[in-house]
């Protein structure tokens, strides 16, 4: 049974997102990520846009994860907007399993990394263009990066430009007046960066939240961050989350009940893992009292947010 996804404008940018969007870095493969055959990817892509998600994340610098969007749904382009990334080295290697692939903020890369993700993923425009890996200010100007992209977006290829940022950059981020959209990492586990998403909203910015559920079950193999998960037992979450939900659908609806959250990147192989994460979604936010009463554990366990003051 197909769910009803909830919507969200994403910001000034105008864009009518569903609040679950899908991360394509589970498609970059080996060998920063678990061997994956075009089968996989073509199912899973697939069933992305059947279950209604509408917005798609990947990065130049996600393996074969643009390629793989390319040749499985460049036929249905215009049921989906499209974000990707800049900055990612054009040409390198990959990095290995726990190390981040080079990121030069030149306008010569820039343009190379938007041309080839053009190409790649057999598209005229991309939707969302975000720098990676969180460059200042000053590096974004060094050497024109921020110019190459307003070149971009005035040639028609790039719609929106956003940033994927974390501390200490959000502030300045949010101030510089650039970006219609900002990446954040949030969670429950993780709520460092609370505060910042209601900062960038109040610019009329589109919050697009990764890590969002906590990168998946505690103890769950692969994970980048298991001890995130001890916050959960810490702050006996489980005495308020229902006992018929999962750990992870918990997570997700706590990350939507921020009231300036517009969509949150979920990525997995496993179709069955997509329809739990798109039902989940389908019920929407949390309960307030249930909420209310997950920010007090969370607190008395010390996790609370930063301040943007």
């Amino acid at each position: 049974m197909l769910v009803t996804l909830p919507t969200a404008t994403l910001g000034g940018t105008g864009l009518k997102v569903t609040r679950l969007s899908y991360g394509a870095m589970e498609i970059r493969g080996a060998p920063r990520g678990r061997d994956v055959t075009p089968k996989q990817a073509e199912m899973i892509l697939n069933a992305v846009l059947d279950s209604g998600i509408n917005y798609i994340d990947t990065s130049i610098d996600y393996g074969q994860s643009e390629e793989f969007i390319g040749q499985f749904l460049s036929h249905r382009r215009s049921e989906f907007y499209l974000a990707t990334k800049c900055g990612c080295q054009v040409g390198a290697a990959q990095a290995p399993a726990g190390q981040r692939s080079p990121h030069i903020f030149t306008k010569e890369n820039i343009v190379a990394g938007v041309n080839q993700s053009l190409k790649r993923m057999k598209t005229d425009h991309l939707d969302v263009v975000q720098f990676h890996a969180s460059p200042s200010k000053a590096e974004l100007n060094e050497h024109g990066a921020l110019a190459a992209l307003h070149d971009l977006q005035r040639q028609g290829k790039v719609r929106f430009i956003g940033m994927s940022g974390v501390l200490p950059e959000l502030a300045e981020h949010i101030s510089m007046g650039a970006f219609k959209v900002l990446q954040i990492p949030y969670s429950a586990l993780e709520r460092q960066n609370e505060q910042w998403i209601t900062a960038a909203s109040m610019k009329d910015i589109g919050t697009v939240i990764r890590g969002g559920v906590a990168k998946g079950e505690p103890g769950q193999s692969g994970v980048n961050r298991p001890d995130a998960w001890a916050v959960y037992e810490q702050a006996k979450l489980d005495v308020v989350k229902p006992q018929t939900e999962s750990r992870t659908s918990f997570m997700l609806r706590f990350t939507l009940s921020h009231p300036d959250v517009h969509t949150t990147i979920v990525g997995t192989l496993n179709p069955e893992h997509l329809k739990a994460n798109a039902e989940a979604a389908s019920r929407g936010p949390l309960p307030p009292n249930v909420y209310a009463e997950a920010r007090k554990l969370l607190a008395a366990a010390g996790q609370v947010p930063a301040t943007t003051g």
